[in-house]
């Protein structure tokens, strides 16, 4: 039986939000954007990287290629030319709390997207073969991001500052555990984690709710079992300096603060925050570091939620001998927000950027779907737009000086450097 049109909700913006459960569970999402000619569909499973044991670490992301390999009715080639035949983009994510596997195709192509889906998801081969060919591709994967220091630097930071909590490892894997992936491992986490109560169907577009449930339904109804009940541990903020040294141009820094996570009061105050600090072009430290001191290409702030931990960060990219420099200049503006906060034309533009860029983020089915999925895998409930927004409006010059007080304490700080420095050549004390 099918529990349908569990909420139903009209958006000012004239989008219709639907809520369903199918009979085996499995939530079913979706907006319908009359005026596009296009639907994206994504199926959301709720495990990641922090899922993962030391073992197994990278399976999550090592089970989303695989699941591109073929299915026991069509091979990874007529999947290819499938969703090329229909001119449909195929693809997927891992993150640390969810994985993603999504299409966008023209409106009259619904049904054909959930069927390719839904033989990925349910008949994937997981052949030995396909493994032992994927665990290479994966391990060529690994080596191209150690030969990326802007982005390496981030992994590295979260191992030292989230020491021993999964939260804290990389979403590919080492080489160690990759190595150590094979059939048996794939199909127990599979099994495990891919379960009706652990997935949600989201899609928007120009589509009609109950065509989506039902096709679902006819597709996804014989999926079984129960995702595990198991206990995720929290992760405590080690404000500690790390210093690896690498051989490249530049010395990559990442200055973090313990964040809040997804359900905080304070998520929208920081956002704010986050805007006025480094989140833009007009952003405090672009400005001082970048446009006035020509120290940096490269220099930015934004802040990561989980599910029960966050993240305030600021990174940037600079030549060796300007590193100190560029460090101090970053404290000097946390210190300065700290003590006396920010100004009201700050605050009015900061929201105002927020604000254009939630809108014009959302202008096509693929980036509603995104949201309508994360929602509810991590919230369980639809924000409206407007909840949004009244949120964004509410947050006071008061709220931001709060929120910096209470983050940028000097004492809280978490430094990781990359590149061709040593620990005594920077200092955030």
């Amino acid at each position: 039986m099918l529990l349908r049109e569990v909420v139903h909700i009209q958006t000012k913006e004239h989008y219709m939000y639907c809520k369903s459960l199918l009979s085996n569970g499995i939530r079913v999402v979706s907006e319908a954007i009359p005026y596009v000619k296009s639907v994206t569909i994504g199926i959301w499973i709720g495990t990641g990287a922090r899922s993962e044991q030391d073992y197994n670490h990278g399976i999550s992301h090592f089970i989303e290629h695989l699941m591109f390999k073929g299915t026991q009715k069509r091979s990874a080639k007529c999947i290819a030319e499938t969703v090329d035949a229909v001119g449909g983009q195929l693809n997927a994510f891992t993150a640390k709390e969810h994985t993603c596997y999504y299409m966008k195709v023209l409106d009259t192509q619904l049904e054909l997207a959930v069927d390719i889906l839904s033989d990925m998801l349910l008949s994937s081969n997981f052949a030995e073969e396909d493994i032992g060919r994927e665990r290479e591709v994966v391990l060529e994967e690994v080596h191209m991001y150690e030969d990326t220091p802007d982005e390496l630097v981030h992994d590295i930071h979260l191992s030292k500052i989230w020491s021993g909590n999964p939260l804290g490892r990389n979403i590919l894997g080492s080489i160690k555990s990759i190595g150590q992936l094979d059939e048996n491992l794939v199909r127990e986490y599979y099994q495990q984690f891919y379960t009706p109560d652990n997935m949600v169907i989201a899609a928007a577009g120009n589509l009609s709710h109950d065509e989506l449930v039902q096709i679902s339904e006819r597709f996804f109804s014989g999926m079984t079992g129960a995702k595990p009940k198991i206990q995720v541990a929290q992760p405590s903020f080690v404000p500690v300096k790390t210093v690896r040294t690498k051989e490249i141009e530049q010395v990559h820094f990442c200055l973090s603060t313990q964040g809040v996570p997804q359900h905080s009061a304070d998520t929208y105050k920081l956002h704010v925050l986050n805007n006025v600090l480094g989140g833009g072009i007009s952003s405090r430290l672009f400005q001082a570091i970048r446009e006035e001191k020509g120290l940096a290409y490269s220099i930015y702030s934004y802040q990561t939620n989980y599910s029960d931990a966050g993240l305030f960060t600021i990174y940037a990219g600079t030549r060796p001998a300007n590193t100190s420099q560029v460090v101090e200049i970053i404290l000097q503006t946390l210190q300065s927000i700290r003590s006396d906060g920010i100004t009201q034309n700050e605050l009015q533009r900061a929201k105002e950027q927020l604000k254009g860029g939630l809108f014009l983020g959302l202008e096509s089915s693929s980036s509603r779907m995104s949201r309508l999925g994360k929602m509810e895998t991590t919230l369980g409930r639809y924000v409206t737009l407007e909840e949004v927004v009244d949120k964004i409006e509410q947050v006071s010059l008061e709220d931001v000086r709060l929120v910096a007080q209470r983050l940028f304490d000097p004492a809280t700080l978490g430094l990781t450097a990359l590149g061709p420095i040593s620990e005594k050549d920077i200092e955030i004390m």
